[in-house]
């Protein structure tokens, strides 16, 4: 039972705060803590066979005897090795072999006896909530706390506009292609064939603004050969689409109509031949290649990584491997697809339903989309083989780019045994190949079955992250499709997810778990704190502009560079970028008309993330939480820093225990940073810690930083 009080169990909770409010009187519970950082835990990520010293903090002489209970059976006597004026330490030495170890540990005060595991201070013992070690399982250092900044390269920067898609260079989804020339245009309701131009020329002309900001790590939305502006349609997975890259041959004509405006049907990109030449011939998807390679290169000589999005559960019926649309049918240098022809070489990629060659359509689209056949690994080795091969040449010489983010993983496959075979396959091969790559995977739930070591590093973080900021701050949800007015403002509903959802990850997983506000697949935050419910297609775009709350906005933020995992910016919100859930999430990056005053704030508090190592790799204790008001610590045993959110529009006033962040008595904190409804400020200011608390008063719609600052 979790004694933290998790709302979604409130019998049991209200239960557990009676047990804690007796324990309290008999010895202080509030004093118990461990976690898997290096603090508590050393070595935090230990190979097979290491020795690992596990530490647990109880309070000062408040404790008889504490156990380590390893496996759920087998008890060790722990022994208090050292203290300071509030804590007592207990640690002890034990072996990993190569299989996963849970624990938890057993404290004896008294005639009491209570549990302590991932979630806090238990009267009984669930082994959901074990913490546990993977022996060998590390994730790279790099990316602990690293400041990612998700792309969407259509619509962030017009770098090279000779390769832009043109009016009717082919078909796709009921219409032909359309090339944006107004900017500042909102997306098309139906908008997968609209392009705004931004290409790789024009990230790589803003890199000093991304260098400025403070961003570490460059996450791109598909780059591959792809019919869409989304490109999760992927056509040739070995190479940068040279609408995106560079276009040194372009030949051809345009999609051919006939005279009444139409197409000719059933297959109108046959006479696309300007559109073929442009992403079949090798001399233009080569020269992208080597344009992406100086993009990296030039990424690495700023000290900064790249990571690529991988589509393997599905591709685009463009594809060359299917070739629905026939342009690779009589392309120089490549096979029939196995949409083409029965005796493709491909046959085997895709599922089909019925035996109708040539031009077959029945076969296996994910989620019944014909423009995304379904990949099919168990019945072809060659493609399984293939995709391995496209798993490690991106990771490795010339490219050399830095890690993947997988796209619906989870959905890979025909069935879970072979989703986790594969993905165990392709951390191997990743891996071998660039031992410091980072594997993370767009998921929904509970990812604990892919986070042991051997498939994924981590995942964007929906459930430990988004979706509880989301409810506190402005109780819609993060596709702004359902407002919760019982959520909003309310702390015992973001502690107890947070709490649980935060214990499905290792802590290695939840260091470098990409914390977002907004993304490509959901609201942009800004139009969140209207918290009105709304898409494009209901309320219109120009609503997503209208009623944001850019003070509350200001609180996730804070949020977000606080929190443990790293922080992930999606391109434009710094800058005032609104909009409903996608499109209108993809709206272009808004160049000449930035919100400089949050790309000044988001600089500010980058820097104090990237100062301060405990927010990275520390540890985290909730402190406080009422109605509107949450206080949270991140610590270790150089550094305590405490955070206090006000989402309400009143003054507030609390006792904040930061002993429990081990701030010493008869010695003082300083206030770093703040933001209230007016604005923000670094300027400081100094709280006297009496009996291991501080008094502060916090304006509404207010957030605070505090550091420890040193003794009188």
């Amino acid at each position: 039972m979790d004694l933290n009080m998790r709302l979604h169990q409130m019998s049991s909770a209200m239960k557990t705060q009676l047990y804690i409010e007796n324990l309290t009187s008999i010895f202080n519970p509030q004093a118990l803590f461990s976690d898997g950082t290096e603090n508590y835990r050393f070595p935090a990520e230990p190979e097979v066979n290491d020795f690992v010293t596990i530490r647990l903090r109880t309070g000062r002489e408040n404790v008889d005897s504490a156990y380590l209970v390893v496996d759920n059976n087998e008890r060790y006597l722990m022994r208090k090795t050292y203290n300071d004026r509030y804590f007592d330490y207990y640690e002890y030495e034990i072996q990993l072999g190569f299989e996963r170890m849970e624990y938890y540990f057993e404290i004896h005060s008294g005639f009491i006896t209570c549990y302590y595991n991932s979630v806090g201070v238990c009267n009984s013992v669930e082994t959901y909530y074990n913490f546990w070690m993977m022996p060998s399982f590390k994730t790279p250092a790099w990316a602990k706390g690293a400041i990612f900044y998700q792309i969407y390269v259509d619509r962030f920067y017009n770098g090279d506009p000779s390769n832009d898609v043109l009016d009717d260079e082919y078909y796709y989804i009921g219409d032909s292609t359309r090339r944006v020339t107004d900017w500042n245009k909102y997306p098309a309701e139906m908008g997968v064939r609209e392009f705004y131009g931004g290409d790789i020329a024009g990230v790589m002309q803003k890199l000093d603004y991304l260098q400025d900001l403070g961003v570490e790590v460059i996450y791109l939305n598909p780059i591959f050969v792809s019919p869409s502006n989304h490109k999760y349609d992927i056509q040739d997975y070995d190479y940068i689409d040279p609408h995106i890259g560079r276009i040194v041959k372009d030949e051809g004509e345009l999609l051919k109509r006939r005279e009444d405006g139409s197409f000719d049907f059933p297959h109108p990109n046959k006479s696309a031949t300007k559109y073929v030449c442009r992403v079949t011939d090798k001399a233009n998807l080569e020269a992208s290649n080597q344009l992406f390679i100086a993009f990296v290169e030039e990424v690495h000589r700023r000290g900064m990584k790249v990571i690529l999005d991988g589509v393997f559960n599905h591709c685009g019926s463009f594809n060359k491997w299917l070739d629905k649309e026939c342009i690779y049918e009589d392309a120089e240098g490549y096979a029939k697809g196995a949409f083409v022809d029965r005796a493709s070489p491909y046959h085997t990629y895709f599922k089909f339903w019925e035996e109708n060659w040539p031009y077959n359509n029945d076969y296996d689209g994910w989620w019944g989309h014909d423009t995304l056949p379904k990949l099919n690994y168990e019945d072809s080795a060659d493609l399984f083989n293939y995709v391995m091969h496209i798993a490690r040449k991106w990771v490795s010489p010339p490219f050399n780019v830095d890690g993947w983010r997988l796209d619906v993983a989870a959905d890979l496959g025909h069935s879970p045994e072979y989703n986790h075979f594969f993905w165990k396959q392709f951390r191997k091969n990743v891996k071998e190949a660039n031992p410091n790559a980072i594997i993370l995977a767009e998921h929904y739930g509970d990812p604990t079955e892919w986070l042991r070591g051997d498939q994924w590093d981590t995942v964007m973080n929906y459930d430990a992250f988004m979706e509880p900021i989301t409810w506190f701050l402005t109780g819609v949800e993060k596709h702004s499709d359902e407002y919760r007015e019982d959520l909003k403002g309310n702390a015992d509903a973001f502690f107890g997810s947070m709490r649980h959802f935060m214990t499905r990850f290792c802590t290695q997983s939840l260091q470098v778990a990409m914390n977002e506000l907004s993304n490509h697949d959901h609201s942009r935050f800004l139009t969140r704190t209207n918290s009105q419910v709304g898409r494009t297609n209901s309320r219109g775009a120009e609503a997503a502009n209208q009623g944001v709350d850019k003070a509350v906005f200001r609180l996730g933020v804070m949020i977000q560079m606080t929190w443990p995992g790293a922080p992930t910016i999606y391109y434009g919100d710094e800058a005032g970028l609104c909009g409903w859930t996608d499109p209108d999430n993809r709206r272009a990056y808004p160049w000449g008309h930035e919100d400089h005053e949050l790309i000044d704030f988001h600089k500010e508090l980058i820097a104090i993330h990237k100062e301060y190592k405990v927010l990275k790799t520390g540890s985290i204790l909730f402190l406080h939480g009422e109605y509107n008001l949450i206080s949270y610590g991140r610590f270790n045993d150089k550094e305590q820093i405490a955070i206090v959110i006000n989402r309400g529009e009143e003054t507030r006033e609390v006792d904040l225990p930061v002993w429990r962040l081990g701030v010493k008595y008869q010695t003082r904190m300083l206030s770093i940073y703040r933001t209230t409804r007016e604005g923000y400020s670094n300027e400081s200011s100094m709280y006297q810690v009496e009996n291991g608390y501080i008094h502060v008063t916090i304006s509404g719609v207010s957030g605070m930083i505090i550091k420890g600052a040193g003794y009188i």
